[in-house]
Formats: C-alpha cells, sequence, structure tokens
C-alpha cells in the first residue's frame, strides 16, 4: 500500500491527534492514560453484555424449539424469526431515551431501568400462551431493557483508554459472546431437561443479580470527555467519513446476525440434532471469545481501519467459501469455530473508529445515530434470512451467498475510508520517527 509522505501544508492534516500522539493528547485533556478504574468498568460492560446479548444470542435455540415444537399453533415461522428481529432493533431504537436518561439522570439510572425491564420481560414470556403475549414479552419488553443497557455502557471504554481502546472495546464486548456461548448450550438443556417457561425464569433470576451489581460498580467518564448524549445529532451525518462508518455497521450488523441465528437451524436442515444445532451455536460465539480481543489488541498495533476492513472481508470470504460446502457434521463445526473469530468484528471496532472519525466528545452521539440507522435492517434481516431460505435441496444457497456479499460490500466501505484517511494525512509533516511508525506490514496504521 503506499506510504504516507512528509508535506509542507500543515493546515490540511485532519484535526483528530495522530497515533503516535494519542496519549499526549489524552492526558493533556485531563483523560486517564490508559486504564486504571477502566478495566472495571470494562469487566462490567462484559459481564452486562454476557446477560443481555448473550442471552439473545441464544434465540437461535429458542426459534429452532418454536419451530419443531409448534409451541403457538398456526404461528409461521416468519413470525417467530421477527422476534429475534425485532429484540434486536427495539435494542437500538429504545436509544433516543437512552440518552435522555442518561443526560438527565446518569448512566447507572439508565442501567437499573434498563435491568428492570429485561427482567420483566423475561418472567412475562414464561406465562406466554398466544403468540402475540411472546411478541410483547420476548419482543419489545426484553429488548427495550436489552437496549438501555447497551446504550449507557457500549461507549464507555472508548472514555477510559486511549492507545488500548481497541483492545478494551474487544474485552467488553467479548462478554456477549461468552454468554452467547453458555445460554446457547444452557438454554437447550434447561428447555428439554426442565421446561420453557422456567428456562425463561432462570435467565430472568440470573441476569438480574449479575445485571444490578454490574450497574453499581460502573462508571462514565461524560463529564471529563465534555460528552453531552443528544437524541440525534444530526450535523453528524453531514460527515462523509462517518456515513461510511455508518454503511460498514449497517452491511456487517445485518449480516452478523443473520450467521448467527441461522446456523443452529443451518445444522438442523443438514441432519443433525438439536443438542448439535445448539452446539454450533455455542462454537460460533467461542470463536468471538477469541475474536473479538484479538481483533482489538491487532486494532491498536497495525491499524483499526486496516484490521476491521481485513476482518469484515475475510467474514464475506468465509461464507461465500467455506459456509458453501459445510456440508458434513465436522465441516460445520469447522465454520462454525473459524467464522466466529471474524463476524465479532463489528462490536469490537465500532466504537473505536466513531471514535476516529468524530472525536471522543462525539463518540456516544455518533453511536446513537448508528442504533437508531439500524433498526430497519435488523428488524427484517432474519426474516429476509427465512425467505432466501429455499424449501428443498441446498436450503441456506442464497442465505450463504447474500451474506457473503454483505460483508464484501462492508468491507469495502472500510477501505474508502481508509484511502480517504490517506489522502488526507499525505498533506501532514511528520517527523521521520512518526513517518516510520505510522507503516506497519506495508500498511499505514490507520
Amino acid at each position: 500500500m503506499t506510504a504516507i509522505q512528509s508535506g509542507t501544508q500543515a493546515q490540511a492534516c485532519p484535526t483528530q491527534p495522530l497515533p503516535d500522539e494519542v496519549s499526549e493528547h489524552s492526558i493533556a485533556q485531563g483523560e486517564p492514560p490508559n486504564g486504571g478504574y477502566g478495566w472495571v468498568c470494562v469487566a462490567c460492560i462484559s459481564l452486562i453484555n454476557a446477560h443481555t446479548w448473550g442471552i439473545n444470542g441464544s434465540y437461535g435455540v429458542f426459534l429452532a424449539h418454536y419451530i419443531k415444537a409448534d409451541i403457538f399453533p398456526g404461528t409461521s415461522s416468519l413470525i417467530y424469526a421477527l422476534i429475534g428481529g425485532l429484540t434486536v432493533s427495539m435494542c437500538l431504537v429504545i436509544s433516543p431515551v437512552g440518552a435522555l436518561t442518561t443526560r438527565r439522570w446518569g448512566t447507572r439510572a439508565t442501567l437499573l431501568i434498563g435491568v428492570a425491564f429485561q427482567t420483566v420481560g423475561l418472567v412475562a414470556a414464561s406465562f406466554c400462551h398466544e403468540i402475540w403475549q411472546l411478541v410483547l414479552s420476548q419482543g419489545l419488553c426484553f429488548g427495550w431493557g436489552m437496549g438501555l443497557m447497551f446504550v449507557a455502557s457500549f461507549g464507555i471504554p472508548a472514555q477510559w483508554f486511549t492507545t488500548k481502546r481497541s483492545l478494551a472495546s474487544g474485552f467488553a464486548t467479548c462478554g456477549s459472546a461468552l454468554g452467547g456461548l453458555i445460554y446457547s448450550l444452557g438454554a437447550n438443556a434447561m428447555i428439554e431437561n426442565i421446561s420453557l417457561p422456567w428456562a425463561f425464569r432462570i435467565l430472568a433470576i440470573v441476569s438480574l443479580v449479575v445485571n444490578f451489581g454490574s450497574s453499581l460498580f460502573l462508571r462514565d467518564r461524560n463529564t471529563q470527555t465534555r460528552n453531552r448524549p443528544a437524541v440525534f445529532k444530526a450535523s453528524l451525518l453531514k460527515n462523509i467519513d462517518f456515513l461510511l462508518v455508518l454503511l460498514w455497521a449497517i452491511f456487517s450488523l445485518t449480516a452478523y446476525t443473520i450467521v448467527l441465528f441461522s446456523i443452529p437451524d443451518y445444522g438442523e436442515s443438514e441432519g443433525l440434532s438439536a443438542d448439535q444445532g445448539a452446539l454450533l451455536g455455542a462454537l460460533v460465539n467461542l470463536g468471538q471469545v477469541v475474536g473479538r480481543p484479538g481483533v482489538g489488541f491487532l486494532s491498536d498495533r497495525l491499524g483499526r481501519l486496516n484490521v476491521s476492513a481485513v476482518m469484515t472481508f475475510l467474514s464475506g470470504l468465509l461464507c461465500l467459501v467455506f459456509w458453501t460446502f459445510a456440508r458434513q457434521y465436522a465441516s460445520i463445526v469447522g465454520f462454525s469455530i473459524v467464522i466466529g473469530l471474524f463476524i465479532g468484528t463489528f462490536w469490537a471496532s465500532l466504537a473505536p473508529l466513531v471514535a476516529e472519525v468524530l472525536g471522543l466528545h462525539e463518540t456516544i452521539n455518533g453511536l446513537n445515530i448508528c442504533w437508531m440507522v439500524l433498526v430497519s435492517p435488523i428488524t427484517v434481516c432474519e426474516i429476509i434470512g427465512l425467505v432466501l431460505r429455499k424449501s428443498s435441496g441446498d436450503e441456506y444457497l442464497y442465505v450463504q451467498i447474500f451474506t457473503g456479499a454483505l460483508y464484501v460490500a462492508a468491507s469495502l466501505c472500510l477501505w474508502v475510508l481508509r484511502g480517504r484517511v490517506v489522502r488526507s494525512r499525505r498533506y501532514c509533516t511528520y517527523t521521520d520517527k512518526s513517518a516510520s511508525t505510522m507503516l506497519v506490514l506495508g500498511f499505514a496504521k490507520v
């Protein structure tokens, strides 16, 4: 790739600090240098993610059970799929409310409100006798609770870290993968050995205890970073670089959701048992437990745009080349583990990329826009996955091609963004030392 060259037009330099200057810039702004109590916050957010997104990540198990056992007679598989998409979309659509409550009452209050909504949603789901009741409880109420906790906590690692920002974000978000791993196996075991209602109640009790305790220990730095959460700061949409990040987010998260929710049912469509299908979902999450911190670690060293673009492209390549030929149990297991290493790139990279493009003081507002824009595609993505599924033969072929194409399109967005960043820095003046540290393996470190 083209190296960053020295220039004389300093006025053309980007206003954001360069990676080698981040630490000094952060200290000058009164921000803690890479950690301190921030690591406690990372642990708390990881636990919250494990007991929100982790529980939601096991929906593929519930989906397979709903369809196979015909829990609500006469209900189509599209309605069941809608519940999974509705949970995530409600998680995102509640983001303006989360921004308002955080601004008025603080992060902790928003988290505790979310804990209450999620607990009520899970308990209510255990008493459902009609499909509309399940839509309201597992779809809306659970989604609102998950969303309030997610919006209030997602951007906090970026406030505590500078040069270790992607690593911290990776560790924080890997909690959802670890939770998905545990609950994919646990939910299936509880459904088969106890009952569906008691599976919901046990999830409610465990998540209540963990999320409540984590909320008490979590601290934000909104005051120190001058971060004033807004409902929807439309002026940020004038930033072309941010729009490219937004397109990457739309394509990536849509593909991610389809893959995550489809793997268990894909296994069963290839003749595997329900237990084996649940194991596949767990293995995807196992891959993410390793992959998300790995993406963060590499991003801080090789450049966030470089790593995110490559990992996103590899996700698409795996869907197009590996998944389409994975027909036996061993090959499907291998795909589940390998794809898990890469598809968590979105969660590990989104907040650091938004912070890079918009600046730390606008990170929360940029993320709020992301959540609002992502509502529509996430609501329908699993329905799209089911519609693309063929009734016979190679049932998931169109799904595999579609998700692969989405990931490739997402990676192209980041490569375009990377080109814009490199061109903007080409005119900046660097010392020989800084110029050399900006190059890693032939790539400009961006």
